[in-house]
């Protein structure tokens, strides 16, 4: 188990001053993505919501540590850091392995008593549709064409030997905890969840991603948008508006 760090300097970016905002939106990224690829959502939401972004161990600024390998050990330490900042509405958005870090902060925080606003998970299957994967068993150059195939990293990286060397163990780390991560049955979130998805990701299929109304007493919404994998990066403007949506009865 990962040690419990009260330091939310460690674990959580802000990159627009918007600390007064009546609302927060916790971001949690994919597998060998950082706290910055949410810099953009925090500065269209500011000043009206405070983006709070996760960075994980074993990248950027935190590269020199570890990286995690579980994914509910990962998501047991993010609750605890962030139970002291959500004393106004929060909504916890989550991409890829980060939807499934989300839900399971999510379940942590309401059975803490703190109830977010809204789960938003995106190109991502439903925990209960399990698809049995080993990318984290292969070699590196075949962890790199996975994530080659999936678009969501600037194809210069992959030219840059240094770079590599940099982001392969982070990279291993993630695919281990996402890959490993099985779905305990509990009790459904009484938060609502939207789940988002890319018409042509070879991750998540529709039937997969309407799966996640099970997890949820509340309000279940799908949306599909053009696009792989990062559909996001070309349809962030309207992601953004989809979560003001439901900031502006907080």
């Amino acid at each position: 188990m990962l040690e419990r760090n009260d330091d939310d300097g460690l674990w959580i970016r802000r990159f627009a001053d918007a600390q007064d905002a009546p609302c927060r939106v916790v971001c949690f990224p994919h597998a060998g993505g950082s706290a910055s690829y949410f810099l953009p959502v925090a500065k269209a939401l500011a000043p009206d919501a405070e983006v709070l972004a996760i960075q994980y161990p074993g990248r950027q600024d935190r590269r020199h540590e570890a990286g995690v390998t579980s994914l509910v050990a990962l998501a047991g330490t993010i609750t605890s850091v962030l139970l002291p900042s959500l004393d106004r509405p929060t909504v916890l958005f989550g991409h890829s392995m980060g939807a499934s870090v989300a839900f399971e902060v999510a379940r942590r925080l309401e059975r803490a008593g703190t109830v977010p606003l809204a789960l938003f998970v995106s190109g991502r299957v439903a925990p209960t549709r399990l698809r049995r994967e080993s990318v984290h068993l292969r070699d590196d150059a075949g962890l790199l064409a996975e994530v080659k195939k999936l678009s969501g990293t600037d194809a210069r990286v992959f030219d840059d030997d240094e770079l590599v060397r940099l982001v392969l163990p982070a990279l291993r780390s993630d695919y281990t905890a996402v890959e490993t991560y099985r779905f305990e049955p509990g009790p459904r979130l009484e938060a609502p969840v939207h789940a988002h998805i890319g018409d042509t990701d070879p991750r998540v299929t529709p039937d997969e991603a309407a799966d996640w109304c099970e997890q949820t007493n509340g309000r279940f919404t799908l949306h599909t948008y053009s696009g792989g994998h990062f559909y996001l990066d070309a349809h962030r403007a309207q992601v953004v508006r989809a979560i003001s949506e439901v900031l502006v009865p907080a």
